[in-house]
């Protein structure tokens, strides 16, 4: 008997409990729905906006650098190229430390670089988070409102059901939606974001080269 109370107490706190959770899930869902439309539109933008570097530019300014190779130089053809603006000011520092050691100059530069792969990582999370949590808000808006539904189903309110049953599939469409609308935003972006480092990478490792080979520049 006392089982069966404690039994009893326990499955109405749970009840309780996910009943209590229908609402900040069905909001969740709302809020990521709407940051994932907001995102879109700013990808757009961002893809006609975006400079496009390929290899023949990346070449001609590691040339450039290397020839003559002084840091007036160095800074005249970065601030002169597409990269973004945060990707310049790197160059810029790295070329600026001229007075320190190689080691600690090359220490700089991975240092720079990871600060450039955190900001990117930054920019990426909150996309990658809707991409998880999206979908598992929309599993909890599917279940949550079955148990009530089934009650209903129970004591011949087939009314009851039906709006259970509509809650349920409005909140999987939307979880599904706004995770897979955000999935592929974050594909995107780290395809474009992974290639501008890749790019950053190689021109910071000629500026390197070059003040290496002229330590009193």
């Amino acid at each position: 008997m006392a089982t069966q109370l404690i039994n009893e107490m326990l499955g109405n706190i749970l009840h309780a409990i996910s009943q209590n959770l229908l609402i900040p899930v069905i909001i969740g869902l709302l809020l990521f729905m709407v940051y994932a439309v907001i995102t879109l539109g700013s990808l757009i933008y961002e893809y006609y906006h975006r400079n496009r570097i390929n290899v023949k530019q990346i070449e001609g300014m590691v040339l450039s650098i290397s020839n003559p190779g002084t840091p007036e130089r160095i800074a005249q053809v970065v601030e002169a190229s597409d990269i973004s603006r945060s990707h310049k000011n790197s160059i810029i520092d790295l070329t600026n430390s001229s007075k320190i050691g190689i080691e600690s100059r090359e220490a700089l530069a991975k240092k720079l670089i990871e600060n450039e792969e955190i900001k990117v990582a930054k920019k990426l999370e909150k996309t990658d988070i809707v991409t998880r949590l999206g979908p598992t808000l929309g599993l909890m808006g599917t279940l949550i409102p079955m148990g009530p539904g089934l009650a209903a189903l129970g004591g011949g309110d087939i009314q009851g059901l039906a709006n259970a049953i509509i809650i349920a599939f409005d909140t999987t469409v939307v979880g599904l939606a706004a995770g897979g609308i955000a999935y592929v935003i974050s594909k995107i972006r780290r395809r474009w974001y992974e290639e501008d480092l890749s790019n950053l990478e190689t021109l910071m490792e000629s500026v390197l080269e070059v003040m290496k080979n002229a330590p009193k520049i």
